[in-house]
C-alpha cells in the first residue's frame, strides 16, 4: 500500500489530487494538511469526496507526513521550499505543483517569483515532471517538479518540430487559452463569475511566470536559442487549456502537412496520454475535460511557410494533479496509466 500525503489540499489541485487517488485500492491518502483547515473532515469541504475520504485536515506540521512514502504539495509557490529538504532527508519522495524547482537558473527564478530561493542547492536534484521528455529521470527522481498547465500543453505542441530541427526558434508564437481554474481558488476580482463570463481577454501581456519555464525546458531540445512570444488568455470556462503554437519552416527545408503528421504521430506513438488526432481533426477543451489526455493536431500554412499546432489538455488534470500522479505512478514501478484512465466528460 502506497501511503500518501497531501500538503495545501483546500485549492483545485488538491481536490484534484484526492479525486484521482480516493479510488485506488493501492494507495492510502494517510494525511490531508491545511493550516486553516485542521480538525475539519475533508468531506465537509469538498463535499463530492463523502463516502470516499474519511479524514480530518490536519496541521502543515504533522508528523505523518515523514511516515509516507509520497507527499504532493499543491501549495502556492514559495512554499514548498520551505520544507521539502525535512522530507527528503527522511527518505519520503516528493512532487511539488508549483513553481519552486521547475526553473533551474536561480536568479531567473527569483526574478519571476519576486522571492528569495530558500533551498537553491535543492533544485540542482529536481527532475521536470514531464514525463514525455523525462521519463527515465523521473524513475530514479525523489523530486518532482511538475510542469505549469501552459508549459504542458505548449512544450507537447513544439517538441517534436524542435527534435527534428524543422523550425526557425526566435520566432515561436504561444497562443494559449485557459478557463479559470488555472488561477487557483482565491477570490480575485477578475475571476468571479460576473468578470469572467460572457468574455475573453489577454493578460500577462509583459510576461507570464510560466514563459521562463517554457523556454529553459525547450532550450534542452533546440539547436538554437528559444525566443518565444507567449499570450495567455483568460476564457469564460473553468476547465481547459487551448494553445495555437506558430512556428516559421526553417529555410531551406520543404514540408508538407503529410510529412507534418507523420512526425507527430511517431514522436507519440508510445505515450498513453498524447492523442496525436487525424489530419483535419482539431482538438477542443471538451475533448480532454476532467481525462489526462493531452490532444494535439498539426496543420501547415503554405502561404506563410508556418507551422500550425493545436493542443489542448486539462489544466487541472494533464496539466496539474493527473500529471503529478503519471509521475507518481512512474516512481514506484507501476503502470504509469494507474488511476488516469477515466474517459473525458461530455458534454
Amino acid at each position: 500500500m502506497i501511503k500518501v500525503g497531501i500538503i495545501g489540499a483546500t485549492g483545485y489541485t488538491g481536490v484534484e489530487l484526492l479525486r484521482l487517488l480516493a479510488l485506488r485500492s493501492d494507495v492510502e491518502i494517510s494525511v490531508v494538511t491545511s493550516r486553516e483547515l485542521a480538525g475539519v473532515a475533508v468531506h465537509s469541504h469538498f463535499p463530492n469526496l463523502r463516502g470516499h475520504v474519511d479524514l480530518l485536515f490536519s496541521g502543515p506540521d504533522s508528523d505523518l507526513l515523514g511516515e509516507c512514502d509520497v507527499v504532493f504539495y499543491a501549495t502556492p509557490h514559495a512554499v514548498a521550499m520551505n520544507t521539502v529538504a525535512d522530507l527528503l532527508a527522511k527518505g519520503v519522495r516528493v512532487i511539488d505543483l508549483s513553481a519552486d524547482f521547475r526553473i533551474q537558473d536561480i536568479p531567473l527564478w527569483e526574478q519571476w517569483y519576486k522571492t528569495k530561493h530558500v533551498c537553491p542547492e535543492i533544485v540542482a536534484t529536481a527532475v521536470y515532471g514531464l514525463p514525455e521528455v523525462n521519463r527515465e529521470k523521473i524513475k530514479g527522481a525523489q523530486l518532482i517538479a511538475v510542469p505549469g498547465c501552459y508549459p504542458t500543453a505548449i512544450q507537447l505542441g513544439f517538441l517534436p518540430l524542435l527534435e527534428n530541427s524543422l523550425v526557425e526558434t526566435d520566432r515561436l508564437i504561444a497562443d494559449a487559452k485557459s478557463g479559470v481554474s488555472g488561477a487557483g481558488r482565491k477570490a480575485v476580482e477578475d475571476f468571479l463569475l460576473c468578470e469572467a463570463t460572457e468574455s475573453i481577454k489577454a493578460y500577462a501581456i509583459s510576461g507570464h511566470r510560466h514563459h521562463p519555464e517554457i523556454c529553459e525546458s525547450l532550450n534542452r531540445y533546440s539547436e538554437s536559442e528559444i525566443r518565444l512570444t507567449f499570450i495567455p488568455h483568460l476564457t469564460p470556462m473553468i476547465r481547459g487549456i487551448l494553445a495555437t503554437l506558430y512556428a516559421p519552416v526553417k529555410s531551406g527545408i520543404e514540408v508538407s502537412v503529410e510529412q507534418l503528421q507523420e512526425v507527430y504521430e511517431r514522436r507519440y506513438a508510445d505515450e498513453p496520454f498524447v492523442d496525436v488526432l487525424p489530419q483535419g481533426e482539431v482538438p477542443a477543451t471538451r475533448n480532454v475535460k476532467g481525462s489526462n489526455k493531452c490532444q494535439i493536431s498539426v496543420a501547415y500554412s503554405e502561404d506563410t511557410n508556418t507551422i500550425v499546432v493545436l493542443s489542448a489538455e486539462d489544466n487541472l488534470v494533464k496539466g496539474a494533479a493527473g500529471q503529478a500522479i503519471q509521475n507518481m505512478n512512474i516512481m514506484l514501478g507501476l503502470d504509469e496509466s494507474t488511476g488516469l484512465q477515466n474517459i473525458a466528460l461530455l458534454p
